[in-house]
């Protein structure tokens, strides 16, 4: 077991993401205290009772419902609080409510006087990043968002299939927005140090599918999370062990790099929002994001996801000031004759 002496974890979302994620954490003993906080007290409850009944064979750890008390001594607070859409609800009416709850979280957070690490996982979770990011005031290596790390492992998964090669010999980032206009850096796709191109050779048939067909590949990276939940109904354990993945690295200061969410500020040619590129994660979050050298085609790729986090700015923006104007008007007294 890979156990991290005096380390605390606080999760913010006890539904089936958030609780998934602290079994990922109890099982891999990954820390050593976890706290549950949700709007929901009993939802919370529940999930903790759940949790405990298994931590009985792991002494060491400790799981128990959190209050806003438990982020002062967090290395981690790790927000998996989200609005499930409904059919009445359009998209923007859910990331304005999300919006709303993430600022909120993030800006108690950060008063509370946590010195740690806010992990984002609520989606559009480049646009919330930022939105925690601002509400925080922290410098933003220690606001992250999951990002594109879990597009990135499923393109991995796919490579490793279609070349039959062990995934560990595979190097290769889908970067962006994690949505519909993330891309594939194949730029600095390597399998065994070769370009898929060039490994394909070598191979024969081998991997002809990623070489003649990537815009299909990018395809089945994005369609993966629909298929899951039409055949189940949510997607968990996938993105559980993602966040599992994240935070041992962020607690063992690992100094690994991934694909995270994190606000921009001249890198790639971008400012004012978040989007996911590689980035060294160690103790204090983003140590350094990592500017490669892509080629045009992907540096415009970038670009487009750039604006469309810029325009869901303005969305909510404007939003928020009819918000702000009807909830006025509403205080304003009638008239009396």
């Amino acid at each position: 077991m890979n156990t991290i002496s005096k380390k605390k974890v606080t999760i913010v979302g006890a539904g089936a993401v958030g609780a998934t994620y602290a079994y990922a954490l109890a099982q891999a003993g990954s820390c050593t205290e976890i706290a549950i906080c949700d709007m929901y007290t009993s939802l919370a409850i529940g999930q903790v009772m759940d949790l405990m009944q298994g931590a009985i064979y792991a002494p060491n750890l400790s799981i128990h419902v959190g209050t806003d008390e438990d982020f002062k001594d967090s290395d981690i607070v790790v927000i998996a609080v989200g609005t499930h859409p409904e059919k009445k609800c359009d998209r923007d009416s859910i990331i304005y409510e999300n919006a709303m709850k993430i600022g909120s979280i993030a800006k108690r957070v950060a008063d509370s006087g946590c010195e740690g690490v806010m992990l984002i996982v609520t989606n559009p979770v480049d646009y919330m990043t930022s939105i925690a990011y601002a509400s925080s005031g922290w410098t933003r290596g220690r606001v992250i968002g999951c990002g594109t790390m879990l597009d990135t492992a499923r393109l991995r998964h796919i490579l490793s299939r279609e070349f039959k090669v062990d995934i560990n010999n595979i190097t290769s980032y889908v970067l962006g927005e994690h949505g519909e206009n993330e891309f594939i850096a194949w730029s600095l796709t390597q399998i065994a140090t070769q370009s898929v191109e060039e490994y394909s050779k070598i191979t024969g048939d081998t991997g002809k599918r990623v070489v003649h067909n990537k815009t299909d590949i990018l395809r089945e990276v994005k369609q993966t999370t629909n298929h899951i939940v039409n055949y189940k109904g949510i997607s968990s354990y996938a993105i559980a062990t993602t966040l599992r993945i994240i935070t041992e690295a962020i607690l063992q200061d690992a100094n690994k790099i991934m694909p995270l969410s994190v606000h921009l500020s001249g890198e790639y040619g971008i400012t004012k929002c978040a989007l996911s590129v590689p980035c060294l994660i160690g103790k204090n979050g983003v140590k350094r994001i990592i500017s490669s050298k892509l080629t045009k085609e992907e540096l415009d790729a970038l670009k487009i996801c750039a604006e469309s986090q810029i325009q869901i700015t303005h969305r909510m923006y404007e939003r928020n000031k009819k918000e702000f104007q009807a909830f006025e008007e509403s205080q304003v007294s009638p008239s009396r004759d």
